[in-house]
């Protein structure tokens, strides 16, 4: 490794002038514009996919149009962030590694159509926005019998992921979750169908790999950028999500560049240029609120720029105003437009929703109180002055030793009358554990993250913790600017340790690991840092063989744990076989049947995807309908007269067994489809290593 310190690189010149850069700049304006205005064009899409899909106008034609517009828009606001210029290897290395992401997704993608989970969910949300071209769906009264089927107790148009809305007269259906990642899963519907829907995850996780490279590029040098998009690309738990419609593969490269144009507003302050500044800052307010409209969760990291704002604001920084403005506006947009499409999701959620919104508060005006103590002279006392750096960082390093011992002192639980409590519980009794359905493994987070990326990594990362810590402090004690990575650092390990203390997520794995998506990659970043640092002191007082040996044990302490957690996960296919198992049970339906879920697995995972994607009429029955059986053969009759009266044909669906069928009076069934596809498993207090098998069944009985 050469014995040089990083070069300091200049900002490029106007993209006007690219003829006459060198192939370094080139590569740095390429790769940070690419990623900065994908990031911008997936918010400001999302946001256009709330305004039109309000106004039921989500269609082919008008939303290409707009997407056009808004790409253009997203390229002019992208000109106004700064490029610093890469070595041609390294960002020809960033873009061969998150092509490699994006083919390995890709190739292995899964197909869950069935929405028994959140995938499945924002599936037929996107396949439902792409042919209804509105949220909420208008459903026609008369297509399952009239206005009064509705009215009957325990017939219902609801199912999970998707909540009834409007009156039996005008009644509708709210999918759950906000519309940015359904919107976008949407217009792969329409480029691709299913093939476009399994690769857009993909694409966008070959976006987050490069996004998470660049940033490691700016913060900690071009060299060491490649090292973190890879280590990036290995983590299964991201690969997880990018084989599959999640939210995640849409937010993250959002982030990425959002914490990428921190950087560069702060930078740009530095160097005094004000007008780039205060430009950039912009940006990055609208991709950190934005996220909002793609994943709730990401009001997380917007609380987490505030303070951000305020010691930039304490500094007197050009960009502070702008970004403070820029975020809360945005967000507040954002939160805006996510109430008008998905108010019943976020009623729902309301107590996740709220100790967020009370962090938000207290960091909002305690951050206030700070500014205007500023302003009339408060200062801090010499001796807590002196003392703040080595505070602060040993208050990093505590906070991480008390999160990884949590598990020999806390148990942390929840009401066990929590539909997720019930869920756990049956998990524990299938896997041979006390039954404790009221848990919630929060106390096992830091070993859900050394899982993945080793107990080394770990370590290292809360050393670069402390010492990213005691430099802020230092910095502010001296008077000088803080460094221009301290928006990502604050963001990043604040949104770590946030999680880390609260998933808020079903503990079952691999599928709860989605929650560590933000903090595997803030570990990867701090693990590399550590690398570079090591590097560089061994450069300058060890031999050079030396000093590459010490480089490498660092970079393989994240590799090596890393690569072996994902290998047995390499060319996994989840749940493939389910989209031609969906369409067997299509092809058993006809024009004019109404499908009616008798059992609790048919109405759990089917009426949506006979609706949406089958295109045929369906409803669905409660639990408290379902228990009893007189109650529902009497319901039953009421809607089958009702759909007989209005020209249709009645269909009884079961997915469970013919049980319901049978206790129903029908002794013939048609099978719709009977497969067997392989899923993750759902393990509780270890990592995942195999796939286990899930079958899919359907019966059909039609009542003429």
């Amino acid at each position: 490794m050469s014995s040089r310190e990083p070069r300091s690189y200049p900002y490029a010149p106007d993209p006007g002038d690219l003829p006459l850069l060198r192939g370094e700049a080139w590569g740095g304006w390429l790769v940070t514009r690419t990623v900065v205005w994908s990031g911008l064009w997936l918010v400001l899409g999302s946001a256009a996919a709330a305004l039109l899909a309000l106004a039921g106008l989500w269609s082919p034609v008008v939303a290409g149009v707009v997407l056009l517009v808004l790409a253009v828009i997203a390229g002019v606001a992208t000109s106004f962030v700064p490029v610093r210029p890469l070595p041609v290897w390294s960002a020809t290395l960033l873009v061969v590694l998150s092509l490699a992401a994006m083919a390995w997704a890709g190739a292995t993608h899964s197909e869950q159509v069935l929405p028994r989970r959140d995938s499945g969910s924002y599936l037929q949300s996107a396949i439902q926005l792409a042919s209804g071209h509105a949220r909420p769906i208008a459903v026609p009264p008369e297509s399952v019998g009239g206005a009064h089927v509705l009215a009957i107790d325990g017939i219902t148009l609801a199912s999970p992921a998707f909540y009834a809305t409007g009156t039996p007269q005008h009644p509708s259906i709210q999918p759950q979750f906000p519309i940015g990642a359904s919107a976008w899963y949407s217009v792969a519907w329409w480029v691709g169908g299913a093939t476009g829907v399994a690769w857009a995850p993909a694409i966008l996780f070959g976006l987050t790999v490069l996004g998470v490279g660049l940033l490691a590029s700016a913060v900690i040098g071009p060299r060491w950028g490649p090292l973190a998009a890879l280590g990036t690309g290995l983590l299964f738990p991201l690969v997880h999500v990018a084989r599959s419609t999640y939210s995640e593969p849409v937010s993250l490269p959002v982030l990425a560049a959002g914490l990428l144009t921190l950087v560069m507003c702060a930078r740009s302050a530095q160097v005094s240029d004000v007008v780039v500044a205060r430009r950039t800052a912009v940006v990055a307010g609208v991709l950190m609120g934005g996220a909002i409209l793609i994943r709730v969760d990401a009001l997380r990291e917007v609380v987490l720029v505030v303070p951000v704002v305020v010691l930039a604001a304490l500094q007197r920084q050009a960009h502070a105003r702008a970004l403070g403005i820029a975020t809360a506006v945005t967000s507040a947009v954002a939160l805006g437009l996510t109430w008008l499409t998905s108010s019943e999701y976020l009623g729902s959620i309301a107590g996740s929703l709220l100790p967020l919104v009370a962090l938000a508060v207290g960091v909002c005006l305690l951050g206030a109180v700070l500014l205007v103590g500023a302003r009339r002279g408060w200062g801090m006392p010499a001796l807590l002055q002196a003392w703040l750096p080595r505070l602060l960082a040993a208050g990093f390093v505590l906070v991480g030793l008390v999160l990884a011992s949590r598990p020999f002192w806390q148990t942390v639980r929840q009401s066990a009358n929590d539909p997720g409590a019930h869920v756990v519980a049956g998990l524990q009794a299938r896997q041979g554990l006390p039954v404790d359905g009221g848990r919630t493994y929060a106390e096992e987070t830091v070993a859900w993250l050394s899982w993945w990326v080793g107990p080394i990594a770990l370590v290292l990362a809360l050393v670069a913790t402390a010492v990213l810590a005691h430099r802020i402090a230092s910095a502010w004690v001296d008077g000088r600017e803080l460094p221009g990575w301290t928006g990502p650092a604050v963001v990043g390990i604040g949104s770590t340790l946030l999680t880390l203390y609260r998933p808020g997520i079903t503990p079952d794995h691999p599928w709860a690991d989605r929650r560590l998506v933000i903090a595997l990659p803030t570990v990867v970043l701090l693990t590399v840092a550590c690398a570079a640092v090591a590097s560089r002191w061994s450069t300058r007082r060890l031999p050079y063989a030396v000093n590459v040996a010490v480089s490498c044990a660092v970079a393989l302490a994240l590799l090596v744990p890393t690569g072996l957690a994902t290998w047995p996960h390499v060319g996994e296919r989840v749940e493939r076989g389910e989209w031609a198992a969906v369409d067997d049970v299509c092809a058993s339906l006809r024009p004019g049947d109404v499908a009616l879920m008798v059992d609790s697995r048919a109405a759990n995972e089917w009426p949506q995807v006979v609706r949406g994607y089958c295109g045929v009429a369906a409803l669905s029955t409660t639990s408290a309908l379902r228990n009893d059986p007189a109650r529902l053969a009497a319901a039953v009759d009421q809607v089958r007269r009702a759909v007989d009266a209005h020209g249709g044909r009645l269909v009884l669906m079961a997915a469970d067994s013919t049980e319901a069928l049978s206790k129903l009076g029908l002794t013939s069934a048609v099978v719709g489809v009977d497969a067997r596809v392989s899923e993750d498993a759902r393990l509780l207090e270890r990592r995942p290593d195999a796939l286990v098998q899930l079958p899919i069944q359907v019966w059909l009985a039609r009542l003429d």
